[in-house]
C-alpha cells in the first residue's frame, strides 16, 4: 500500500491533469464559439456580396438593354397606299416603297391610309394609331376612278387617294379633308359648319314698342308680312298674292334688323337670321348648297302653320349685280340659286324673305323686280321728332334721374330735348364734314345729317355709364343734363374720323347720301373743338 505522501502526490497530479484538461476544454469551447461567430459573420457577408452581385448583374443587363436600344436604328412611319398578296406599298419620307409584312401584323389592318411602323429593314412591324391632327385641304371634285381632286390653302390642286376612312360617295365640293400631302392620301373627312351654324334660329324679343321714329315703315312691313298671314282668306277672296320678299334699305344703324325681328316677334314667326358674309364660300357650288339648305329648313318650319322669315342681313355682300365686276364671279351662280328658291316659294305658304342692306344699288336687279323682293322699304335717318321718340325708348321711367327737385317726367323730357338740340343744331360746333362733288360744288354736312338710332342709343348709354361712375366715386345718384351733353360730345368726337376713306363716293352711298357723285371729303374741326 503506497504511503500517504505518495497518494497525496498522485492525487495532486490527478487534480492538475483534470484542471489542465478542463482548461483545454474551456479553450476549445471558446474557440468553437469564436468559429461559429466568424461563420455567421462570413455568412452575412456572403449574403451581402450575393445581393451586390445580383444588383450588379441586373444593372448590367439593364445597361446592356439600353445600349442595344441606343444602337438600334429608329423605326419609320409610313402610310399604306395599296396592298398585294404578301407585300404593301408604303409612302414614307417622300418615297413609295414596296415592303414585306411581319407575320405579327394582321392583314385586315393594312388598308389604304393606315399608319404603320417600318424597321431598319423596311419591314412593316406594326399598325399604329392615326395622328389626331394634320393639314386640311378642300375637295374640288371626286374623279370617276374614286380619286379626289383637292385644293390646298394656297390654291394649288392635288389628286389624292381616298383613305379607308373617307367615303368618296358622301363627299361634296368644298368638303374639308384631313390629308397627308407627301403621301398623297386623304385620311378623313373633317366636319364643317353646316347651315345650323350659319343661321340663328330664334324667337326675337324685339317688339314694335322698342322701335322709335319708324312708324310709317313699321306699318308698311306689317302690311307686307302680317296682313296676308292674319287675313289669308281675304287675300284669297280678293285674288291678292302676298309678297314673297321685303327689302329694308338705308344707312347703318337705322333699325333694319330691329324691324325684321319685331315682325317675327309680332307674327310669332320662325326667324332664320342668316349671317350673310359667312355664307360666302370660294369653293364652287358650296354657297349654293347652303342657300338650298336654308330654304329647305324654312320649308320644314313652314309646315307647322307658323310663318317663317328668312332674314338676310348685309344682302349686298351675297347677291351683287352679276357681271358688274364689283366683286367676283360667284354672283353668276349664287344669284340664280336665290332666285330659284324665291320663285319656288310661290306655291308654299308662310315663307317670306326679308333682306337688309346699306347698298341697295349693288344688289342684282333681278332680285328686286316685282314678284320677288317686291316690297322695298327705306329706313332713313330720324328727324328731330323721330330722334325724340327713339330717345324716349332708352330714357324710360325706370332710368334713375338726378332731377334736382324737378318733376321726373318734365326732367326726362328736358334731357331728350337737350340731346336733340345738341345733335340737330346747325351751328358751327356741329359742322361735321365738307364734301366736294364731281361738278366742283362743295357742301358742309352737319352732325344732324348722320344721326342714327344706333348713335342715339350710344349717347344714352354713355350718359348712363357716366352717372354710374359718378355714383361709384361718391357723387349723387341719377342721370343729369351734364351727363347727356358730355355723351353727345363724346359720340360726335368718336365718329368724326369715320369719313376718312379712299373712296368717298362709296362712303357717301353707305351713309345714305344720294345724288351727285362725291369725290372728296374733309373732316371739319368743329367737332374736335368740343373737348378742347
Amino acid at each position: 500500500m503506497p504511503e500517504p505522501a505518495e497518494l497525496a502526490r498522485q492525487l495532486a497530479q490527478a487534480n492538475e491533469l483534470l484542471e489542465s484538461r478542463a482548461r483545454a476544454l474551456d479553450l476549445a469551447e471558446r474557440r468553437l464559439a469564436d468559429a461559429r461567430a466568424d461563420a455567421r459573420t462570413l455568412a452575412a457577408a456572403n449574403e451581402r456580396l450575393n445581393a451586390t452581385l445580383t444588383d450588379a448583374r441586373d444593372s448590367l443587363v439593364g445597361l446592356r438593354a439600353e445600349l442595344d436600344a441606343l444602337a438600334t436604328p429608329p423605326n419609320s412611319f409610313g402610310l399604306v397606299l395599296g396592298t398585294a398578296e404578301d407585300v404593301v406599298d408604303v409612302a414614307t419620307n417622300g418615297r413609295v416603297l414596296r415592303c414585306a409584312v411581319s407575320p405579327d401584323v394582321p392583314s385586315d389592318a393594312l388598308v389604304v391610309g393606315a399608319r404603320v411602323l417600318l424597321n431598319e429593314a423596311m419591314l412593316v412591324i406594326a399598325v399604329v394609331a392615326e395622328l389626331p391632327a394634320g393639314e386640311t385641304v378642300r375637295l374640288v371634285e371626286v374623279l370617276p376612278d374614286g380619286r379626289l381632286l383637292v385644293a390646298g390653302a394656297s390654291g394649288d390642286e392635288l389628286v389624292l387617294l381616298a383613305g379607308s376612312e373617307v367615303d368618296a360617295g358622301a363627299l361634296r365640293p368644298g368638303s374639308t379633308l384631313l390629308a397627308d400631302r407627301r403621301a398623297l392620301v386623304a385620311l378623313a373627312a373633317v366636319p364643317r359648319s353646316e347651315v345650323a351654324d350659319l343661321t340663328l334660329e330664334e324667337v326675337p324679343d324685339v317688339s314694335y314698342d322698342d322701335i322709335g321714329g319708324l312708324g310709317a315703315q313699321i306699318e308698311q312691313i306689317r302690311d307686307a308680312v302680317e296682313l296676308p298671314f292674319r287675313h289669308r282668306e281675304l287675300f284669297v277672296e280678293f285674288g291678292l298674292r302676298p309678297p314673297k320678299g321685303v327689302l329694308l334699305y338705308g344707312p347703318p344703324g337705322c333699325g333694319k334688323t330691329m324691324i325684321a325681328k319685331a315682325v317675327a316677334n309680332s307674327a310669332g314667326s320662325h326667324f332664320l337670321n342668316i349671317k350673310g358674309p359667312e355664307l360666302l364660300d370660294k369653293y364652287v357650288g358650296e354657297t349654293e348648297r347652303q342657300i338650298r339648305a336654308i330654304f329647305t329648313r324654312a320649308r320644314e318650319h313652314a309646315t307647322s302653320g307658323r310663318p317663317v322669315i328668312v332674314f338676310f342681313d348685309e344682302m349686298d355682300a351675297l347677291f351683287r349685280t352679276r357681271g358688274s365686276g364689283v366683286s367676283s364671279d360667284v354672283e353668276a351662280t349664287i344669284v340664280p340659286q336665290l332666285l330659284s328658291e324665291i320663285d319656288g316659294v310661290e306655291g308654299l305658304a308662310n315663307v317670306i324673305v326679308i333682306g337688309a342692306t346699306n347698298r341697295e344699288d349693288l344688289i342684282d336687279p333681278a332680285i328686286l323686280r316685282p314678284g320677288r323682293l317686291d316690297v322695298k322699304i327705306k329706313l332713313d335717318r330720324p328727324d328731330r321728332a323721330g330722334a325724340a321718340e327713339i330717345l324716349a325708348r332708352y330714357l324710360t321711367a325706370e332710368t334713375p334721374l338726378n332731377t334736382g327737385g324737378a318733376e321726373p317726367e318734365e326732367f326726362r323730357a328736358g334731357l331728350v330735348e337737350a340731346i336733340v338740340e345738341r345733335l340737330y343744331a346747325r351751328t358751327d360746333e356741329n359742322r361735321f364734314i365738307e364734301v366736294t362733288y364731281a361738278g366742283g360744288d362743295r357742301e358742309v354736312l352737319y352732325v344732324a345729317d348722320f344721326v342714327s338710332g344706333a348713335m342715339l342709343a350710344g349717347v344714352v348709354g354713355r350718359a348712363k355709364k357716366a352717372a354710374i361712375k359718378e355714383l361709384i366715386g361718391g357723387g349723387e345718384r341719377g342721370v343729369r343734363r351734364e351727363h347727356v351733353l358730355g355723351a353727345c360730345a363724346a359720340e360726335i368726337t368718336e365718329n368724326e374720323e369715320l369719313p376718312n376713306t379712299t373712296n368717298p363716293d362709296d362712303w357717301a352711298r353707305v351713309s345714305g347720301r344720294k345724288g351727285e357723285r362725291i369725290v372728296f371729303l374733309r373732316t371739319l374741326v368743329g367737332s374736335r373743338a368740343l373737348n378742347a
